[in-house]
């Protein structure tokens, strides 16, 4: 040794020496030698909260999803509520022609309150207007509703 100083086997303890060794060093707590890793117990509770906290970040990110979906729905719904609503009173004014799909129309009301379809569109009437207000420009779609282009 460095120091110079020899080891007395015979007045070695054994039985002490066994007591701080191991036959499984892998599965010591601690480093077992002065050149291994660092181990260092985890912290449970750590893990848990970084575990916790990802799992609401997640799924408050997919609860949101769901709410822009739901969104979206209502959207779509208020939607095709206006098309039936247009569409019912399209359909309870007369008409003089056979309105086509994919063509675009045009909704008027009289200066009476009755409404009308029709082929002109506002800013082709001129000087002669036969309605007192343009309510929508319509198209009929295959289902026989009525798209809203633009409203008056």
């Amino acid at each position: 040794m460095a120091s110079g100083r020899k080891i007395e086997v015979d007045k070695l303890d054994l039985e002490k020496m066994k007591e701080k060794t191991t036959e499984i060093p892998g599965l010591l707590p601690y480093a077992h030698q002065s050149g291994s890793a660092v181990i260092k117990p985890e912290d449970k509770g750590k893990i848990t909260g970084r575990a916790v906290a990802a799992m609401h970040s997640q799924t408050d990110m997919q609860m949101a999803q769901i709410y822009q979906q739901m969104h979206l729905l209502a959207e779509q719904a208020k939607s095709i509520q206006k098309r039936v609503e247009i569409s019912e009173r399209i359909y309870r004014t007369p008409m003089n022609f056979e309105p086509l799909i994919n063509h675009h129309y045009f909704l008027y009301e009289k200066e009476d309150g009755t409404d009308f379809l029709s082929l002109v569109a506002p800013e082709e009437w001129g000087r002669k207007q036969k309605f007192s207000k343009f309510l929508a420009e319509v198209k009929l779609l295959a289902d026989h509703t009525w798209e809203i282009i633009r409203k008056g």
